[in-house]
């Protein structure tokens, strides 16, 4: 079969295609890990490479003698609190790893020993045991940890750090996971803050992982343009880097859909960039792993507290400081571009409002309404006028349940289009922390219209936020009109939440309004549609 595109586990350069994963390293000192004796930090998003580099790191020690390098995963003990049975878990999963990895069996430990050395004195006799080689350990899944054992795993690695060295202790450890180790909030049980005895004062820096360049992407596609002879087109491949911004996981699954589905390698037909734009939308609602896991975190108040109000286009000066906002960098859910929070990349900016949307979406009745013109087009006014009717109906009530209160009108207004042209067409997003607003472009049979989402919050006016609306979208519709090659202006409509108290107690023959507005931007230009809501 040959090498492919690899979703699943670390990538092996024997079966998949891949780049060398230190090339993407930021802020590492691999050399001076070694030669100084540091301990150090590498943490990255889920399904970034960080297990890739460590194994092919660690066999590249292991060939040239450098080191006897052994890479550990802790995962094993994911949710055990109680050191006494952690650490007994820990050392057979080391011992199994130095088996396959190193060829022998560290010694085995005295059955006295207790829990809280346990690791210490286990490590000490290893390094003893391979002596002249330098003992190397990676730890990798170090932020499952929990409580009393994450303590007691950093305390002991702290006990024999003063005494590493050949035959003493591991002259280098890395502890790898998705979060920077200052960020780990590690509590004893009755709630007191760990005192320093730990890693957080020896280890020497904290690296991450880049995601690819749009030449990365490019290099790793050229393996199996070389391999397999089957072309991707430049189109296709600018795509994949734009719907994933180098996200590894999502470039190759994006690839793999293509060659394995969508157009088989076997045929050699090209793929275009219809076809990444078909894979995104498989991915998507095939609700891959990955995209799963990742709705998962969308529950955690911790996350939404950030997410909420990038979703909304809220200018929040606060949003981007403090440990919330370093979990969702740390996590992968989030980007600084240009300074701006911003969800990480466009197929999570889809599949989030997808994910907190979904229970809404299937609350929707089918349409029973005629909701497309006889050309097989949109009927946008139609569709909109149900909307208004459907807010009157199930707002408040719905309004009530929802998990992202402020986000709650842009939820709705997606889950209402997306019963409406799931499989059919495709709804562009366009949101990010300080927007003030949210953009849509919706097409469908080659034909696009434009919805700009709005809310009028307490101390607004109504016509001040219909104002700046009207710019903003038209703006929005000309950049459309750019980047999708799209012949004449969209269909363009604002539509306006009113959140102001004293509105939402008015009658709803106040509330939902429909009203034509002249384009700002030129008298010659289509008028634009506003919606009130």
């Amino acid at each position: 079969m040959g090498r492919f595109f690899n979703t699943t586990g670390p990538c092996h350069p024997d079966r998949h295609y891949m780049l060398p994963p230190s090339a993407r390293l930021v802020g590492a000192q691999l050399k001076r890990y070694l030669s100084d004796e540091l301990y150090w930090v590498l943490h990255a998003p889920r399904q970034t490479g960080k297990t890739t580099f460590l194994m092919n790191w660690m066999r590249e020690l292991n060939a040239s003698g450098t080191a006897a390098a052994c890479y550990i995963s802790v995962e094993i003990c994911q949710g055990i609190t109680e050191p006494e049975r952690a650490m007994p878990a820990i050392i057979a999963n080391a011992v199994s790893s130095a088996e396959l990895q190193l060829g022998g069996r560290p010694p085995e430990l005295p059955s006295n020993i207790p829990a809280l050395s346990m690791l210490s004195e286990f490590l000490r006799r290893w390094a003893a045991a391979v002596a002249p080689k330098p003992l190397v350990i990676l730890f990798d899944e170090v932020d499952v940890l929990v409580g009393e054992t994450m303590v007691s795993f950093l305390r002991q690695l702290r006990s024999g750090f003063a005494d590493r060295g050949v035959g003493k202790f591991p002259v280098s450890v890395a502890l790898v996971g998705m979060r920077d180790l200052r960020d780990y909030l590690i509590k004893a049980k009755d709630g007191v803050p760990v005192n320093p005895g730990s890693p957080f004062n020896i280890k020497q820096n904290s690296a991450t992982l880049g995601n690819f360049s749009r030449a990365d992407v490019e290099a790793l596609i050229r393996q199996h343009v070389e391999e397999k002879g089957q072309l991707f087109e430049p189109a296709a491949i600018d795509l994949i880097y734009h719907y994933t911004r180098g996200q590894p996981w999502l470039v190759n699954a994006l690839c793999q859909k293509c060659v394995w589905e969508l157009v088989p390698e076997e045929t050699r037909a090209p793929v275009t960039a219809e076809h990444i734009r078909q894979a995104k939308e498989l991915l998507i609602t095939e609700r891959a792993v990955h995209l799963d896991s990742l709705g998962e975190r969308l529950k955690e108040p911790r996350v939404r507290r950030v997410v909420e109000p990038i979703l909304v286009g809220k200018a929040d000066p606060e949003l981007a400081e403090g440990d919330d906002f370093r979990l969702c960098l740390d996590l992968g859910l989030v980007a600084l571009v240009d300074g701006t929070p911003e969800i990480a990349n466009p197929i999570y900016r889809e599949v989030i409002p997808r994910v907190l949307n979904q229970g809404m979406q299937y609350a929707i009745p089918a349409p029973e309404f005629r909701w497309q013109r006889d050309d097989g087009t949109l009927d946008m006014p139609v569709l909109l006028r149900e909307f208004q009717d459907f807010w009157r109906q199930h707002s408040e009530e719905w309004e009530r349940k929802a998990s992202y209160p402020e986000a709650f009108p842009h939820l709705l207004v997606m889950a209402f289009l997306q019963r409406i042209t799931n499989g059919g067409g495709r709804i562009e997003r366009e949101y990010a922390a300080g927007r003030g607003r949210v953009d849509l472009a919706i097409e469908w049979h080659g034909r696009w219209s434009v919805i700009e989402i709005k809310l009028v919050q307490a101390g607004q006016t109504r016509e001040a936020v219909i104002e700046k609306g009207l710019i903003q979208v038209a703006g929005y519709r000309d950049r459309l009109k750019k980047s999708e090659g799209v012949a004449g202006f969209p269909e363009t409509y604002l539509l306006v939440f009113d959140r102001r108290p004293e509105t939402r107690a008015r009658p709803w023959e106040e509330r939902l309004t429909w009203e034509t507005r002249s384009d700002p931007l030129g008298a010659d230009r289509p008028p634009i549609t506003v919606v009130g809501a």
